[in-house]
C-alpha cells in the first residue's frame, strides 16, 4: 500500500522523531510511505480560535497538497489534526460558501487516518509485539487525548496496541478521561484554568509510579511534560508511535 504521511506542523517542528517512528512502523510492514510536498498546518488552531476567514487558505493548502499526491490512504500521528480534517474542514468550507472545497476536503479527509486507526482498522494490527516486533521493557501509563477520544471515537485502539508491546507494563491512569488542560490556544487564553487541570493530570500520572506517560498527540504530551517537569516529577512523556517503533535491536531510550 502507498501511504501518505501527514506529519502535522507541531510534530514536524518539535517532535520529528514521532514522524520518523511512524514511517518506520509502516515500512516495517512493507508499505511505501510518501510525503506530499506543500503540506503545512491543517488550520485547527485558527478555527478553534474563531479565525475562520484566516483559516480558509490554510485548509485550501492542505487539501491541495494531498489531492495532488498519489496514495491509497494518508496517516497522521495526531488525533486532534485528523479530527480537524474530518469535523472542521467541511464545516469551514460550507460556512464560507465554498461548496467545491467542501467536497474536495471530504475526499481527502475520508482517506486520512490517525495512526492507531490505520494500524487496527485498515492494516489489521492487533498485536504489536508479534506483528511489529515492538519491545519496550518499561512501565508506562496512558493518557487519551480529548479529540481522539471524543471526536474520532478511537476507543481503546491506542491502549490496546500499547498493551500488546513486548516487555511493557501499563499502569492504569486515574481519571484518564479528564482533559489535560491544553486545548491549543485555550491554555494561553485561560491559563489559570488550564494550569489547574494540568496539575490534576500531573498528580494522577505521578500516582501510577510509571516511568512514562504515553499518548497519541504530541501537543497534549508537550503540555503534560512541561507540567511534570516544573513539578519536579519523574515521569516523562512519549508518543505511542515511538514505542511501537521500538524493538529489541533498536530500542528507544527513555
Amino acid at each position: 500500500m502507498r501511504i501518505a504521511l501527514f506529519a502535522t506542523c507541531i510534530v514536524d517542528a518539535m517532535y520529528p522523531e514521532t514522524a520518523k517512528s511512524t514511517v518506520k512502523i509502516l515500512e516495517r510492514l512493507g508499505h511505501e510511505v510518501i510525503f506530499p510536498a506543500g503540506q503545512a498546518c491543517c488550520g485547527q488552531m485558527h478555527m478553534n480560535s474563531g479565525y475562520m476567514p484566516e483559516a480558509l487558505p490554510v485548509v485550501e493548502n492542505h487539501v491541495q497538497a494531498f489531492e495532488r499526491a498519489d496514495y491509497d490512504v494518508a496517516v497522521a500521528p495526531s488525533g486532534s489534526c485528523v479530527s480537524s480534517l474530518k469535523h472542521q474542514h467541511g464545516m469551514l468550507a460550507e460556512r464560507l460558501g465554498k461548496p467545491d472545497l467542501k467536497s474536495r476536503a471530504a475526499e481527502v479527509a475520508g482517506r486520512t487516518y490517525e495512526l492507531s486507526q490505520l494500524l487496527t482498522d485498515v492494516l489489521g494490527i492487533t498485536n504489536a509485539a508479534e506483528q511489529l516486533g515492538s519491545y519496550f521493557p518499561h512501565s508506562v501509563t496512558y493518557h487519551p487525548s480529548c479529540h481522539g477520544m471524543r471526536l474520532l471515537k478511537l476507543g481503546d485502539r491506542q491502549l490496546d496496541l500499547l498493551k500488546s508491546v513486548g516487555g511493557i507494563t501499563v499502569e492504569e491512569l486515574p481519571e484518564a478521561d479528564q482533559c489535560c488542560g491544553f486545548g491549543g490556544t485555550f491554555s494561553i487564553k485561560n491559563s489559570d484554568v488550564s494550569s489547574a487541570m494540568l496539575q490534576d493530570k500531573a498528580r494522577n500520572i505521578a500516582s501510577t509510579g510509571a516511568s512514562l506517560c504515553v499518548g497519541g498527540d504530541v501537543s497534549c504530551l508537550m503540555h503534560i511534560g512541561g507540567g511534570l517537569s516544573r513539578n519536579g516529577q519523574k515521569p516523562g512523556t512519549m508518543h505511542l508511535a515511538n514505542i511501537l517503533a521500538s524493538t529489541k535491536e533498536e530500542m528507544v531510550a527513555l
